[in-house]
């Protein structure tokens, strides 16, 4: 259900917009979409599992809020972003 600490440094690794970057929203969206497709996929099998969903919908609303605030800073970056993880508009 969590992500694994190789798969996550893998992500940084894939998404760092310089050496060393943890920080960047490119990052941290990408982590978190991580854990949204690993949380998605355990609520197939647990459908009354409602403490996780409510973790879900959270970890939703912050992808969402990260990606308004890269659209704001840099729409290129933006743009870029949701055509690597695959994500809608």
């Amino acid at each position: 259900m969590s992500i694994t600490p190789e798969r996550k440094q893998q992500l940084i690794t894939e998404y760092a917009t310089t050496a060393g970057d943890t920080g960047s929203p490119e990052v941290q969206v990408a982590v978190l979409s991580e854990r949204i497709r690993n949380l998605t996929e355990h609520l197939k099998e647990h459908k009354k599992d409602f403490h996780s969903r409510r973790g879900l919908l959270i970890m939703v609303g912050q992808r969402r809020r990260m990606l308004d605030y890269l659209k704001k800073k840099d729409v290129s970056r933006y743009e870029a972003l949701i055509g690597r993880l695959g994500l809608r508009k």
